[in-house]
């Protein structure tokens, strides 16, 4: 067959007799040397193609593949030829109206396109006779892909780094998605993705298969083509079921917002009980997952089980987590008493306890070093600290206390995260004073306020006396500052200033002394 043609006549012709005389369409994959790699025999309305080879196209933003099937019915190309188009990557589509006669009427051909027209993400070419078609496929597909490489030129990045579209379906209001959407993208940087685009969709009801209808897919998944992106990330939690049908429809890596912040904690924990907790953290959220063809799961997965007698793997896989879990649950006990024991020494050299807490990235551990002179890591970046750190820290009018920053909150916190550092945050038990650090130069601060109120309710911290800080205040007006400094009743410093710390002492030290009186 040659390549240069959709279909060869002669193949055309014999393809249309058989499907007549067996009264079922019947489909070709064809791929771009004219190689017949597939043949599918449907019903008398439609085929079902059935899953391709992911590594297939990785060349090349299109899949190398073309599907020539019949229409026994005088249809055109339906709704479902072209959704295989979009989500199967094809390098076309084609469908062969069969006569009465059993010989073929016309061609009908379609292909993608990098930028929407009149709304559609593909041209339909006119229809043709099979034996009037153009000897133009090769030259046409090489058009498309440079096209494709253009009009993407400006996203190319290192192909060593995750490319991903951020993705957010909600039923919220536009302005609480954007806030969230600007939180995800900080994140993705976080953990070293490259973010190419991002896309937000309000919908009065979420979908329960695939978040989004089938349409916003479609264009999310043509922008990914044109983008050369690799993978999805979600603002939403996804189940199981939708992870699976979302990663079925676009062949690419899927993941949500618990996932990516599990992958940050894991990229970051140093201390011993802190990589204990994330793993137990990636475990809880696997286990429920575990058979689903989620490919981002793969870095989690690595070295459990293998088959043994009697067990599938499924079955192995479950049961090795399981028993992992409680081998951690018991080494966090351990590390639990010994933190104990620690704490216990501490308190008998009588030391109050400052404990900083915050939103994450607003500055904590900046604020610390500040006022200890230490060195601890502090990077424009969410979640940069995630174990906890004390220092000493004595105050000008002659009073020594013990100050740990503690990891960032965050809105939505994975439910497995917050119960597997409820351990690290019963540091906060022992504190006398909570400073509650607030980026004030961040627009959405009074969201930050109520997410890290709600949680610390949670942890049952409210009782502690709390003192807010408003940070970073040489970002904002002073005038501004001092009117939000008094709605809030907050003390304003910036932590790269020392000499604004003054009020932070003054208010800090009296409130310890009242609580130790």
């Amino acid at each position: 067959m040659t390549p240069d043609l959709v279909i060869s006549p002669e193949v055309a012709r014999e393809l249309s007799g058989f499907s007549r005389e067996i009264g079922r369409q019947i489909g070709l994959l064809i791929d771009r040397a004219g190689r017949v790699d597939s043949v599918i025999v449907g019903d008398q309305r439609r085929i079902v193609i059935p899953a391709l080879d992911q590594a297939r196209g990785a060349a090349g933003r299109l899949k190398g593949l073309r599907l020539v099937h019949t229409h026994l019915a005088g249809e055109d190309l339906s709704e479902d030829d072209l959704m295989d188009l979009l989500f199967l990557r094809l390098d076309m589509v084609a469908a062969i109206k069969v006569g009465e006669d059993g010989l073929p009427a016309v061609l009908l051909r379609a292909h993608l396109v990098p930028r929407a027209v009149a709304g559609r993400n593909w041209v339909t070419l006119p229809p043709v006779a099979p034996s009037r078609q153009p000897h133009d496929f090769r030259d046409l597909i090489k058009a498309l892909e440079d096209e494709f490489a253009r009009v993407g030129s400006g996203a190319r990045v290192d192909r060593n780094r995750d490319r991903a579209i951020l993705v957010s379906v909600t039923t919220a209001s536009r302005a609480r998605a954007g806030e969230s959407m600007l939180e995800l993208e900080e994140l993705a940087e976080s953990a070293g993705v490259k973010v190419l685009d991002t896309v937000i969709q309000r919908r009065p009801r979420l979908n329960p298969k695939l978040m989004m209808g089938k349409g916003k897919l479609a264009e999310i998944m043509l922008r990914a083509l044109t983008l050369d992106a690799n993978l999805l990330i979600f603002d939403q939690e996804l189940n199981p079921s939708q992870i699976r049908s979302i990663t079925d429809h676009t062949e690419m890596r899927v993941i949500d917002r618990t996932q990516l912040i599990l992958d940050i904690f894991a990229r970051r924990a140093l201390s011993r009980e802190g990589k204990l907790q994330i793993e137990m953290a990636q475990l809880k959220y696997m286990l429920p997952r575990l058979g689903t063809r989620d490919d981002a799961l793969s870095r989690l997965t690595g070295g459990i089980g293998a088959r043994g007698p009697g067990e599938t793997r499924l079955e192995i896989d479950r049961r090795r987590i399981k028993d992992r879990l409680t081998k951690l649950a018991g080494e966090l006990k351990k590390v639990g008493r010994e933190r104990h024991h620690r704490r216990s020494r501490r308190r008998k050299r009588e030391l109050p306890v400052i404990s900083l807490v915050g939103y994450t990235n607003a500055g904590k551990s900046t604020l610390l070093n500040s006022l200890t002179h230490s060195a601890i890591v502090a990077a424009d970046k969410l979640f940069a600290t995630l174990d906890p750190t004390s220092r000493r820290l004595r105050f000008p009018r002659d009073m020594e206390v013990i100050i740990t920053d503690t990891v960032g909150f965050i809105r939505d916190l994975p439910a497995e995260l917050l119960q597997a550092f409820k351990s690290t945050l019963e540091e906060l038990d022992e504190a006398d004073l909570l400073v509650h650090v607030i980026d004030i130069a961040n627009p959405a601060f009074p969201h930050h306020i109520r997410v890290v109120e709600d949680l610390l309710r949670e942890l049952e911290l409210d009782k502690i006396p709390c003192l807010k800080v408003f940070n970073k205040i040489d970002l904002v007006s002073g005038e501004e500052t001092g009117n939000l400094a008094r709605q809030y009743d907050a003390v304003p410093l910036s932590a790269l200033h020392p000499e604004t710390f003054a009020r932070f002492f003054e208010k800090a030290q009296r409130m310890i002394t009242k609580k130790l009186s």
